[in-house]
């Protein structure tokens, strides 16, 4: 089971931490697409866990698992996967001169004034920004902040996996 779970959650884990870069590098702080190709290659990413999952049932189980099993299997690969892609961004952020936030913050006021926004709710922003740029500087929280960004999208993976693969009659293993 580990060596499923270490397998296919780190083969998740480059997935998603090299799909991250790229966009990040391709598309501007901020911006909707490069939220929506990022979970997306989350999503693709964690598809993983259901072959994992699958693997572990028919290879090492003889074709049957229980739900909670299928469930651990699952959370363990993608816990593999979450960090992959919160060290990966670390290490963008590091390759960018931690230049992110900054930027991040700046956009997002920028975005506001342009929206017509009073002065008090872009000082109100502003001031929440600043906030959270400071509560982003630490690094225990910034890795907890970048890993709570892909864990629903795991959870959901997870749940939908485990719940699919308990039932012996779907995708049973191929004999021959």
């Amino acid at each position: 089971m580990k060596r499923i779970i270490l397998i296919y959650g780190s083969i998740a884990g480059v997935i998603v931490a090299t799909c991250t870069a790229l966009t990040m590098i391709a598309t501007p702080h901020g911006n909707s697409a490069s939220m929506a190709v990022g979970y997306l290659s989350m999503l693709i990413s964690l598809s993983l866990v259901f072959a994992g999952v699958k693997k572990y049932r028919d290879e090492q189980l003889g074709g049957v698992i229980g739900f909670s099993t299928a469930l651990g299997v699952g959370f363990g690969i993608s816990l593999i996967a979450t960090l992959f892609y919160a060290l990966g961004w670390e290490a963008y952020l590091y390759a960018t001169d931690y230049r992110f936030m900054p930027s991040y913050v700046e956009s997002t006021i920028a975005a506001k004034v342009a929206a017509g926004a009073s002065t008090d709710e872009i000082a109100k922003l502003t001031t929440e920004m600043q906030a959270f740029a400071k509560t982003y500087e630490n690094p225990a929280l910034r890795l907890l902040i970048t890993m709570s960004e892909m864990a629903p999208v795991a959870i959901i993976v997870t749940l939908i996996s485990a719940t699919l693969l308990r039932k012996t009659d779907f995708m049973p293993a191929r004999v021959g």
